[in-house]
């Protein structure tokens, strides 16, 4: 069992820098692979980011490439989205969530291949 408590949303202006951090339970952190979605409202929940276990690997949306960067503390048993250039367009709210894996280089995108997921962190984008 993982429980997973997503933070660092807020408000935030067109053009600026968001962080959000996932923290998990339990002592086999390790052993996921970590993504983000995210969820506007009147839409469904699409993929974000992923890294694989020991974060040899990671994948992006088209649509924050080159914009958000995951990266992953294992002692820390945290998982971050660092979110820069942002527009409104990202405004959503953000959902952490892990998928057991065997392998390191494994990474999914889909909402229905992840475990556990946190109960979300709102980011709202001005303009």
């Amino acid at each position: 069992q993982v429980q997973l408590v997503e933070s660092g949303g807020g408000l935030v202006q067109a053009g600026g820098s968001v962080r959000l951090s996932c923290t998990a339970s339990g002592r086999t952190f390790s052993s996921y692979a970590m993504g983000w979605f995210r969820q506007a409202p009147g839409k469904e929940r699409e993929f974000v980011a992923a890294i694989s276990r020991y974060g040899t690997s990671t994948y992006y949306a088209d649509s924050v490439k080159g914009r958000f960067t995951i990266s992953r503390d294992n002692a820390k048993k945290t998982v971050y989205l660092q979110m820069n250039s942002l527009k409104p367009e990202d405004t959503a709210v953000y959902y952490c969530a892990a998928d057991f894996q065997y392998s390191d280089y494994v990474v999914v995108s889909g909402v229905h291949e992840y475990d556990y997921w946190g109960q979300g962190t709102e980011v709202t984008v001005s303009s």
